[in-house]
């Protein structure tokens, strides 16, 4: 067991790895939406052995080609694989392929093995919080580290087998989680609703793969290949067709999500005041502040244009890290921002709401008010 200021220096370091490849996403070329499909395991690692002869590596390779080509037929989205071929890649070369690519979205594609004849698909997003159930999942996926040759100069500190290891993976994906969330729902919704497949639902593991990646990731589950009749289907031409199918709609759902700024990616402040009591027959001004309404927040960078936002005018934007942020209205009249956040939501912005600069620095609208409750 590593102790735990060994410990800490190696998380230390992964930050600042993080950091620094974050730093080249910006560096971005091709402007289109780029997705990065991995295939799970492959070359010597087969995955989880079955004694139904089917290989996990072979069907989600298959999986992944197949998606890949419909996504291709579009002409604004850019796919990258993993492997195409039936290859052997350490973990963290597939993270390094889509930060490296700085893309949109990181699919990795599995099935999923039991020692009982368990059946259904799942999704995973990575783990906020660990619980033994998850622990031991990522355990069995995390465990292919011990194939690769130099895995301790890879993952120096890392322990697949440890629980604080698994805990400490959150950190660096914390900021994806709602998108990540989104996409992995849009898949198990498909799943279970287009292709009548039962859904184990969204769930929560600490896999590397996912840890590792910047951007909205997951990591889907397709179905239990020891399970003989799910085996059966994940390995026929309709079962792939199917799975095919409900991945890539899901995956243009949550793009056309995202670039309608229909309210994806908008979170609502824990310091949110905007249920605050306000006469609308007097303006409440605050000196020295500025109001605005966030609506939405992409990666992509929308000219705030009114015909990019259902018809508002006064749009602003702001770039926070590799996000996009928009704000309707500027004014100091809380009374009048209140009004504003209204019109937005009467536009389809449910989840907008206030934020308030004093001198440029962002303030809690709280706050700001204090002044005028004087």
């Amino acid at each position: 067991m590593k102790t735990t200021p060994h410990y800490i220096f190696v998380l230390i370091g992964l930050l600042i790895t993080s950091f620094l490849t974050s730093a080249h996403a910006f560096q971005k070329e091709d402007d289109r939406f780029t997705v990065v499909l991995d295939a799970g395991h492959g070359g010597k690692d087969p995955g989880r052995p079955t004694k139904y002869g089917y290989k996990e590596k072979n069907i989600a390779l298959k999986l992944v080609l197949a998606v890949g080509a419909e996504l291709e037929k579009h002409n604004d989205i850019k796919v990258i694989y993993t492997r195409k071929t039936d290859v052997f890649l350490e973990l963290h070369e597939r993270a390094a392929i889509a930060n490296k690519a700085d893309a949109d979205l990181f699919i990795s594609i599995h099935c999923n093995a039991h020692n009982s004849q368990a059946y259904g698909t799942e999704t995973y997003v990575l783990a906020t919080r660990a619980n033994n159930k998850n622990i031991e999942i990522a355990k069995r996926e995390n465990e292919v580290i011990f194939l690769e040759a130099d895995y301790e100069q890879h993952y120096e500190g890392f322990d697949p087998n440890s629980p604080e290891s698994l805990i400490s993976l959150s950190l660096l994906q914390e900021e994806y989680l709602d998108q990540s969330i989104r996409l992995a729902r849009n898949i198990e919704d498909n799943f279970k609703g287009k292709i009548k497949r039962k859904s184990r639902g969204v769930k929560q593991a600490g896999f590397w793969v996912l840890h590792n990646t910047y951007m909205p990731s997951v990591l889907i589950e397709t179905g239990f290949i020891t399970n003989k009749r799910e085996g059966d289907y994940l390995n026929s031409k309709k079962g792939q067709r199917d799975i095919t199918k409900s991945i890539v709609n899901a995956i243009e759902d949550y793009k056309t999500e995202l670039e309608l700024n229909i309210g994806m990616d908008v979170y609502k402040s824990d310091n949110d005041t905007t249920d605050i009591a306000t006469s609308t027959d007097e303006s409440q001004i605050v000196e020295n502040v500025v109001f605005k309404v966030q609506i939405a927040s992409s990666s992509k960078a929308l000219e705030p244009k009114s015909y990019n936002f259902k018809g508002l005018s006064d749009i602003s934007r702001e770039k926070t890290g590799s996000k996009y942020k928009y704000y309707y209205g500027y004014t100091s009249n809380y009374t009048e921002i209140k009004q504003l956040q209204q019109i937005a939501k009467s536009k389809g912005y449910s989840d907008c709401f206030v934020v308030a600069y004093k001198n440029g620095n962002k303030i809690d609208v709280s706050e700001a008010l204090k002044s005028t409750s004087n």
